[in-house]
Order: structure tokens, then sequence, then C-alpha cells
């Protein structure tokens, strides 16, 4: 159903089952051309909003979700189950399988309740993943993917390799605790000084305001169930963004991933001066230009 209009957005709650699952929409502006619907799937230790619909004062447009509604998109996002305003009461640790299906409940819920035809899909770190198998069970609803901070297979990942350490310990519990100092270290853990302090605050209030733990599944699965996708079964065209700096993933298992895809109209950006969250980056506008650029790329006429 669809709740309240409040901070220029519109709240809706939709069923999977009988879970609850809080989506936020920001429609496109009526003052440029319809360019088409983007879904927007958040990451391991943050609800939607804090990513994709932040607010930074002297920041401008540290929502990605009111730039691209600027440029005519109409932008969804979603609080997966376990995360912020979804429901958190199953006693399950919440993995990429799951968050796939709450992706497949939303993508159901948008097509039906508006004119959008198929979705453009955006996702980051364990989002990416998430969105990566939703595309893979459910290619018939994209029209473009987007994986940024993605990882295939984890070989030569830094960031995985030391959490793997911890690895017990994220399996025996379903939720692991968060607080400032581990927003910060999303930020420092790969290269200090790529994102500014004040976005950076500013991120951990949002993330801390709606939750002081997150689930383990999709770290259990980053660390020992890898790969979760088939590049060969990812059929739709496909960019994957990967941060200079980021070490969720080295480029070497993302470049092989790419080979794979089999559609042709793909690409593979490499982004200066970033590291893994890249939205609160200092470079932020790059990525929104290299996003919207492949998201407005119009369909080849030619085929071959």
């Amino acid at each position: 159903m669809t709740g309240v209009t409040w901070n220029n957005g519109v709240e809706h709650w939709i069923k999977k089952g009988d879970i609850n699952l809080f989506l936020w929409q920001k429609k496109a502006s009526p003052n440029v051309p319809f360019m088409g619907t983007i879904f927007f799937i958040h990451g391991s230790s943050m609800a939607s909003q804090p990513t994709y619909d932040l607010y930074v004062k002297d920041r401008p447009y540290s929502s990605a979700m009111e730039w691209f509604r600027d440029k005519g998109y109409d932008t969804w996002t979603m609080d997966n189950e376990g995360y912020g305003r979804s429901d958190k009461k199953r006693d399950i640790n919440f993995d990429i399988t799951n968050g796939a299906e709450d992706i497949n409940a939303a993508s159901q819920y948008i097509l039906k309740n508006t004119s959008a035809k198929k979705l453009m899909l955006y996702g980051i770190s364990s989002g990416a993943l998430k969105a990566a198998l939703f595309t893979q069970n459910h290619p018939e609803l994209v029209e473009k993917l987007a994986l940024d901070a993605f990882v295939w297979t984890g070989e030569g990942s830094h960031t995985l390799e030391q959490r793997k350490k911890k690895l017990p310990e994220f399996i025996s519990k379903n939720r692991r605790p968060i607080d400032r100092p581990f927003v910060h270290s999303i930020f420092d853990r790969d290269h200090p000084g790529t994102a500014d302090e004040n976005t950076i605050e500013a991120f951990a209030d949002a993330i801390l305001t709606l939750d002081d733990s997150m689930p383990t599944g999709t770290y259990v699965d980053m660390c020992s169930k890898l790969p979760l996708v088939d590049p060969l079964k990812i059929n739709v065209p496909t960019i994957i963004l990967r941060g200079e700096f980021d070490g969720i993933a080295s480029i070497d298992d993302l470049i092989e991933f790419y080979k794979l895809l089999p559609n042709t109209n793909k690409q593979f950006s490499v982004m200066k001066g970033i590291s893994h969250a890249s939205f609160q980056q200092k470079n932020y506008m790059m990525v929104y230009h290299i996003l919207y650029n492949y998201f407005a790329m119009p369909e080849p006429i030619y085929l071959g």
C-alpha cells in the first residue's frame, strides 16, 4: 500500500508473505523528459535511506535519489528484511538469497503500480550481489544492471581476507552490533581520505538512527559461499563499477566476471579516488555521471 508523502518522497509498505518491507520513492521531476525507473539496493551495514537519500549540509545532491529524480528518473529504494524500517522479527540471518527475494517482491509491486515495464537496477557491495542474483533469476524484469563494489569469487579480496577471521562469530549469531567507529571503519579500511568527515558523520547519524545491529547473513555468504552468481546467466546490459581503492574485490576477479557476461552491451569502469561506499565519497558526482551515462545511453541500432 502507499503511505504518506514526506521529505519530497513517498513511503510504501509491501508484503513478502507475512513480512512487511519498507519502500521509499522519489518521483521523477515533471520539468524534464521522463527517463525510466531506477531501483537502488543497499549493502550489508546500512539501510536504504542513509545510502541513497542522505542529506549533508553544504554538499549538493548527497541524495542520489534526488539527483537522478531531477534528471528524469523515477527513483526507488527499499530496506531489505532485517534492516531499517522493514521487519526484523524472523530468527534468521537475512542472507543474499533472502535479499534477492525482497527485490523480487518490491519489483513486482513497482511494476504493477507504475508505468514501468522494466527496472534499471543498481546495487552496492552485498546489494550488488543481491541485484545480480535477482537479475539472474528474473532477467525479464531488468532493463540494465549496475554492480558497484561487487565481488564474484572473492579471490584477492583484502577486505574478505580480514573478515574471514571473524567468520565463526558471524556464523554463531544472526546479528552483529554496529556503532559510530564501525561506520568510520568503512571509509578508513581501504584508503583514508576518500570521504570527508562531515559526510561520514551524517552517514553514521542516519544509519544509527535506524539500527544498532546488522544481519550477519551477507557477511557469512561473502566469506564462505562465493561465488553466488553465474555471469553466464546474467544476459542483460551490465556495468561494473570498481573503486580505485576498494578492497572488497580484486580487479582481476571482476575482469574475469566481466569477460563472461554474454550481453556485449556492457561496460567496466574504474572510479578514480573511490574506495568502498562510492555515493559517500568526495568524488561522488563522478559516480553519478558514470551511472547516468550508462543508464541514459540509447539502445544500439546495429546489432551485428
